[in-house]
Formats: structure tokens, C-alpha cells, sequence
């Protein structure tokens, strides 16, 4: 199992540049390459998300199975509507003064996600939040993940509609949504770019399933990719 953070975030260094997804989907595939792996079966989650559509459109005959979980992709079906979201203004979250307004705020900033974006926001416990807390306070996190967001609209959207011109991806796609998240329309969404797209509810779940539901979750992705 290989568990990479990306670029910009967790402990992955903070670039100035190469935030697009399309970008990122290379490094996940640099990775695989410098770990001498050739195929994979790929589990992804929010931005993940978008980074693992940009590496399976990229490489499609080196992911064999992929698990999407409970976040949209740029430019994919109803895009323009999910935008429209209260709960995602963070999408759009951005300018010269967003370092300066969350800096020493780090906790309060990330509060605001578990606590609006969960079902249950007691499930993200004192030490899950501080850990995260004290990655984003690192110099130049959170001005990564800022630039991670920035990308949707300015680069992922149009490679993700070039991507889509190429045809649907082929391998056994499992998107699963959270029921007080994005719920069905996680595989109306894959239905979109995939051919053979299976859908799931995590349920009594908002967006932080590996939080709120984590044996639920497990068990739904391990039966996905341990059937042959």
C-alpha cells in the first residue's frame, strides 16, 4: 500500500507551481514509476479525486480498479451547479490577502470544515484536529492548499473536458457517495468519464467518511477491489 501526500500538502514539499491536477496526476505516476510499481489499484477522496481522474485519464492501462470518494470533478456534469453551494465557498476562497487572514487562524479555518462538512463533527476528535492544525501551520501550507483550489476553474476545468474527449475511462470504477455529502451523485458524476462505474452510500456520513464511518468505508472498499 502506498499512501502519498500530495504535492503541497501533508509533509510533500510546497512548490510554487504545479498545482493543476493534470500535474499532479504525473507525480502520483512519477511515484509508481520510482517505486517500481507498473499497475495499481487507486482510492481516492476529495482533491484526490481530481488528481486520481487526471492520472487514470493519463495512464487508464496502469490503474485497474479505482474507489472515487465523495467530491466532484472540474468541469464534470453538474459542476457549474455544485459551485453554486454555500458550504464551498472555500472553492473560490482566494486573492493577496487569504495567507494573511488564516495565518495563526489555521484552526479556526479547519474547524469550520469538520464541523459544517460532517454529519457528526464530534467523529474528528481533539487529536485528529490539532495533527491537521499543525500541518496547515507549517510555513507555506496553507498557502498550497489555497493554490490547490485555485486550479479548479483556471486549468482543471478544461483538462478535464480534454481528458473526457478521449473516451470514458475502462477499468471497474467504485463511487461512493456520502449520504449528507454528495450522496448519489457521486456516480452520476463518474457515469459521466467512466464505462463500467459501480455507485455506494456511505451512510450517516457527511464528507469525512474515513472519520465518521471508517469500518463502513473499509469494508465497502475492500469488496470493491478484492473481486476479481
Amino acid at each position: 500500500m502506498v499512501v502519498p501526500d500530495l504535492r503541497g500538502m501533508g509533509l510533500s514539499s510546497y512548490p510554487n507551481v504545479g498545482y493543476d491536477k493534470k500535474t499532479q496526476g504525473v507525480d502520483i505516476a512519477t511515484v509508481m514509476e520510482k517505486l517500481g510499481v507498473q499497475t495499481a489499484d487507486l482510492v481516492t477522496h476529495d482533491i484526490g479525486n481530481m488528481v486520481g481522474y487526471a492520472l487514470a485519464s493519463q495512464y487508464p492501462d496502469r490503474i485497474t480498479k479505482w474507489a472515487i470518494i465523495d467530491a466532484p470533478l472540474p468541469g464534470i456534469g453538474p459542476w457549474d451547479e455544485i459551485l453554486k453551494s454555500p458550504m464551498l465557498w472555500h472553492f473560490n476562497f482566494r486573492g493577496p490577502d487569504v495567507d494573511r487572514l488564516v495565518k495563526g487562524r489555521e484552526r479556526i479555518y479547519l474547524d469550520r470544515f469538520w464541523n459544517e462538512l460532517s454529519a457528526n463533527p464530534k467523529a474528528i476528535d481533539e487529536e485528529t484536529r490539532q495533527h491537521y492544525a499543525k500541518l496547515y501551520a507549517r510555513p507555506g501550507a496553507m498557502h498550497s492548499a489555497f493554490e490547490q483550489f485555485a486550479t479548479f476553474n483556471t486549468k482543471d476545468r478544461a483538462d478535464n473536458l480534454e481528458f473526457q474527449k478521449t473516451g470514458k475511462l475502462p477499468m471497474p470504477i467504485l463511487a461512493l457517495g456520502a449520504e449528507k455529502s454528495f450522496g448519489d451523485q457521486q456516480a452520476a458524476i463518474m457515469r459521466e468519464v467512466g464505462s463500467n462505474v459501480e455507485g455506494g452510500i456511505i451512510t450517516n456520513s457527511g464528507h469525512w467518511i474515513m472519520e465518521e464511518q471508517p469500518d463502513q468505508t473499509v469494508s465497502k472498499v475492500k469488496l470493491f477491489l478484492e473481486q476479481r
